[in-house]
């Protein structure tokens, strides 16, 4: 209570850190304020570089007081979205010392483990047994340090020889800004939304890069298993769970014996083998009770596969979801096959964390058109949309569309030169940094090859599949203050959105690509639903998750005031006018020609 009206006073009294608001970011955070002052969510589109981290989280510090706000929630997609917060967080401790505001970083099991090879239990892991022993000694130390990112939380936990990663999930009750991924909400057992209906706590929650909730929303509320893996556990399996486990794969195959084709969606859920998953998950529930020293990974894995499986399957419906099977045969008598139970419209899932919080704002430089999120986020309907004005000049970035290369599949052979051409001409037009964007690693690799042949005196380096974090660091330190190279990357993928370049680190970017989502059975039934549903189904499915990626991989070229660069956008598909609204507004678009209007051919 203490605490509480120290901080108070002090976030009341906060001045913003900077010498004034860079352009736009003063009516992003005007309207944050208002939003939480009116109980309303706010869906803010705002461009790169105006500051929107900052832009969100100072106007909820401000409010925190007059809306009697127990906690501030920051949540992020992706690593880098967290390191923004954090980063603000510094900026504000600061500019004023002694800011009694307690800021925690958190992060998953595996990244802040220090024993991934123990089980969560005393009997195994050291740092679990006597932990609530240890705990108040360890929470005390911990409620002194301002700032528990993880390093600092890790430093904390271990001078009391207590786990990082429980000693993270016990600070969040005494936290007032909580940075952490979307699941740590959004999630069927998201421990901060548990908390905060358990303790009634009053939040406000900013959403960061929001145009990736659609996606993660959709990823959190399905659930898929994998034969193999059954497979694999029934031969080691304990007696104990042997019949449960052979009834569970009697049924499975029944599911998928008269089945032709490799991909198959079905209208109905499978009764017969949902109760022996049913029966199933309940052995394996008695066996790890009377069990508690002999858990297997192997068979937790696949018991909380069934648990979450089980818990879709309650929710399904024909509308919502998706229930397919992908077959593989193995023989002409044996086949394999993968179940899965796809959620394909969150929003009656996310509708009541959003309305559950006091105010909600989710932004992003790419939410258009707005209809689209509102209806995949379940947004309530007084919900508020802001366009926030580009601090940008158009003279500031050079966009070309190069209608007179396809990058569709049937061309791509015949695209490479062209491309190449493209590339080595910009180049040498222009020496610098570059980043090139391709829709496969494929493809990527292909243009490179022809690329170091026919130039090679252009420095190159490539994005790789499974790039570790060190990987990746070492990819973007390419990226030299007055440096010359083309870096080539999957649009869509790590380099896509989320990093930032400014300056001559990046001077300009090509996009050999539309991003549309592959065409393959699944996605067509996507489409199907989303047609149903909406009226829109190729526009949902495919061209503005596609266009999406596209300007968020535009965004890494300008960065701030002083920065000047090209975008080339490859593809004649870009010069259709219903491409071109989608492109912001503040861009004046170069193209070599319009095609005809139409459905955008693949």
């Amino acid at each position: 209570m203490r605490h509480r009206e120290a901080r108070d006073q002090a976030t009341g009294a906060l001045v913003f850190p900077h010498d004034e608001f860079r352009p736009g970011q003063r009516h992003l955070a005007e309207s944050v304020y208002k939003a939480v002052s009116t109980g309303r969510c706010l869906l803010a589109q705002a461009p790169t570089g105006i500051g929107k981290t900052l832009g969100t989280i100072f106007p909820m510090l401000k409010a925190m007081a007059p809306q009697q706000l127990d906690k501030l929630l920051f949540l992020t997609a992706k690593t880098p979205g967290r390191q923004l917060a954090l980063d603000a967080a510094r900026v504000l401790f600061a500019s004023q010392s002694q800011l009694p505001l307690r800021v925690l970083e958190l992060v998953a099991r595996d990244k802040a483990c220090e024993h991934l090879d123990k089980a969560c239990h005393g009997e195994s892991c050291p740092l679990a047994k006597g932990f609530y022993q240890r705990l108040p000694a360890a929470r005390q130390a911990a409620s002194q340090v301002p700032m528990l990112d993880r390093q600092a939380l890790r430093e904390v936990a271990l001078a009391h020889q207590v786990c990082p990663y429980y000693l993270s999930q016990e600070m969040a009750r005494w936290s007032d800004l909580v940075v952490a991924d979307y699941n740590y909400y959004f999630d069927f057992s998201a421990l901060l939304f548990g908390l905060a209906q358990a303790n009634q706590w009053q939040v406000a929650v900013l959403v960061d890069e929001a145009h990736n909730l659609v996606e993660r929303g959709r990823g959190m509320y399905s659930a898929s298993l994998d034969q193999q893996q059954l497979a694999s556990v029934r031969s080691t399996a304990p007696q104990a769970l042997k019949s449960s486990l052979q009834r569970l794969n009697r049924e499975w195959n029944a599911l998928h014996k008269e089945q032709l084709a490799p991909y198959q969606a079905y209208e109905q859920l499978p009764t017969a083998l949902l109760r022996a998953l049913a029966l199933c998950v309940a052995a394996l529930g008695d066996y790890f009770n009377e069990q508690p020293q002999s858990l297997d990974s192997g068979l937790q894995g696949l018991y909380f596969d069934l648990l979450q499986f089980a818990r879709v399957a309650e929710l399904f419906d024909q509308q919502q979801f998706i229930f397919d099977i992908n077959k593989r045969s193995l023989s002409a008598k044996r086949s394999l096959s993968r179940l899965s139970l796809r959620n394909v419209v969150p929003a009656p899932l996310l509708g009541p964390r959003l309305a559950a919080a006091r105010s909600t704002v989710l932004f992003s430089a790419t939410l258009n058109p707005q209809h689209y999120y509102r209806d995949l986020l379940g947004l309530p309907q007084t919900t508020v949309w802001l366009d926030v004005e580009s601090p940008f000049a158009a003279a500031q970035l050079d966009v070309h569309i190069v209608s007179r290369i396809s990058t569709r599949y049937v061309h791509r052979q015949a695209s490479l030169a062209p491309i190449v051409e493209l590339l080595a001409r910009q180049f040498a037009t222009r020496p610098g940094n570059y980043l090139a964007f391709f829709s496969s690693f494929d493809y990527l690799q292909q243009v490179a090859e022809l690329l170091a042949r026919e130039h090679p005196q252009i420095p190159l380096w490539l994005q790789s599949r499974g790039m570790d974090e060190a990987s990746r660091q070492g990819f973007l330190q390419q990226f030299r203050a007055q440096g010359q190279g083309i870096g080539f990357a999957v649009l869509g993928g790590a380099f896509g959105e989320g990093i930032d370049l400014p300056g001559s680190k990046l001077i300009g970017a090509f996009v050999a690509t539309l991003g549309l989502p592959q065409l393959n059975p699944l996605n067509e039934q996507m489409k199907q639903r989303m047609a149903r549903l909406f009226g829109s189904g190729y526009d949902y499915t495919y061209l503005y998750p596609g266009l999406q990626k596209v300007v968020q991989a535009a965004g890494r070229v300008i960065r701030g005031q002083a920065d000047r660069g090209v975008l080339m956008l490859i593809d004649d598909r870009f010069a259709e006018p219903r491409v071109r609204q989608l492109l912001p507004s503040w861009w004046a678009v170069d193209a070599e020609g319009i095609v005809p209007a139409g459905e955008i051919s693949r």
